[in-house]
């Protein structure tokens, strides 16, 4: 995997789980069916964390939710620490 293959596929889940709370908020002022909480969590594991932390600012969704207020700063810090990790054995030596 190279680094333009990492940093591409981090945009693209990035971006993924941002749309995806402004969509879901959208949808819960408007009472219609909702994005699954799993499917947000799913992405957020899968290197998303960061698109989902400025889409709690942006979009002021799940800001009252005690697991995503807390859980997805943590989750972008162990992802941060880990791609930091993986870079520096792959590519600094």
């Amino acid at each position: 995997m190279t680094i333009q293959m990492l940093i591409g596929y981090y945009l693209v889940v990035n971006l993924l789980l941002f749309i995806l709370m402004g969509l879901d908020k959208r949808k819960s002022r408007r009472d219609q069916w909702r994005v699954p909480e799993k499917r947000l969590w799913l992405l957020a594991l899968l290197g998303g964390a960061l698109g989902g932390v400025m889409g709690m600012k942006v979009f002021r969704h799940k800001t009252k939710h005690s697991s995503f207020k807390i859980g997805m700063p943590v989750l972008l810090l162990i992802h941060v620490l880990l791609v930091g990790y993986v870079v520096q054995k792959l590519y600094l030596g």
